[in-house]
């Protein structure tokens, strides 16, 4: 009698490859500064710098020539203040446009940076610096924003390198005092920061720079209130 023989198991179905989500890792490093084998966070903190000096060049670069463009918004004086006072002007625009910009950063870095966690199969990559990027941003946005009230808006006789409210332009002692405080907090992470990368995806990753962000912003008004800067 013949032995039965057995039909072969089926082949096991192969497991999908996973897409690589080009662009949420393009946005998630920075644009490719995450990439970069030495201190990727700093320069992604470099490039949080770069982005509130958009709203003050890229839209008047497109409109007028360096010319008209400083004709319209310096005064006879040398000096251009926002007036919120004035008529048909109640709202800062530059305040609005950072406050924006700030918030966009912050949703698509959740976004990216939990995309390219799954990705690559790793708790918080280093290669993702997104959350540097929108950590420093609100640093500048925090520290120069909020007024001090007892001292008089300052005049600026140069042209700004850029403006977080049009009473509150950024010179160099801003951005090096913010990128110094923010990277000093980042890497400490005092409480809630530790804390907060145990949230999940995206939002650990981010959540912790958030937190940092909100410690140098302090730091920063601090120094724009004491220290002549």
């Amino acid at each position: 009698m013949n032995a039965k023989t057995e039909a072969p198991a089926p082949a096991a179905p192969a497991a999908p490859v996973q897409r690589k989500p080009r662009f949420a890792l393009f946005v998630a490093t920075a644009g490719g500064f995450g990439y970069i084998p030495i201190a990727p966070g700093t320069f992604g903190s470099l490039a949080g710098l770069v982005l509130p000096l958009l709203p003050l060049w890229v839209p008047l670069a497109l409109i007028a020539p360096p010319r008209e463009l400083w004709d319209s918004f310096f005064r006879v004086t040398g000096s251009w203040t926002w007036d919120a006072s004035a008529p048909g002007r109640p709202i800062d625009p530059f305040l609005v446009i950072q406050c924006a910009l700030t918030l966009a950063v912050a949703a698509i870095g959740v976004w990216s940076a939990g995309r390219a966690e799954r990705f690559w199969s790793a708790k918080d990559p280093q290669r993702v610096v997104i959350d540097e990027v929108s950590g420093q941003q609100l640093t500048l946005l925090i520290g120069c924003a909020v007024p001090v009230w007892w001292k008089p808006a300052p005049t600026w006789s140069n042209i700004p390198l850029g403006l977080i409210t049009g009473n509150t332009a950024l010179n160099w002692k801003y951005l090096l005092v913010g990128f110094i405080l923010f990277r000093v907090f980042d890497i400490w992470k005092p409480f809630p920061a530790r804390q907060a990368e145990s949230l999940p995806g995206g939002w650990g990753i981010m959540a912790d720079d958030w937190v940092a962000g909100i410690y140098a912003a302090i730091g920063l008004w601090i120094a724009r209130a004491f220290l002549h800067l």
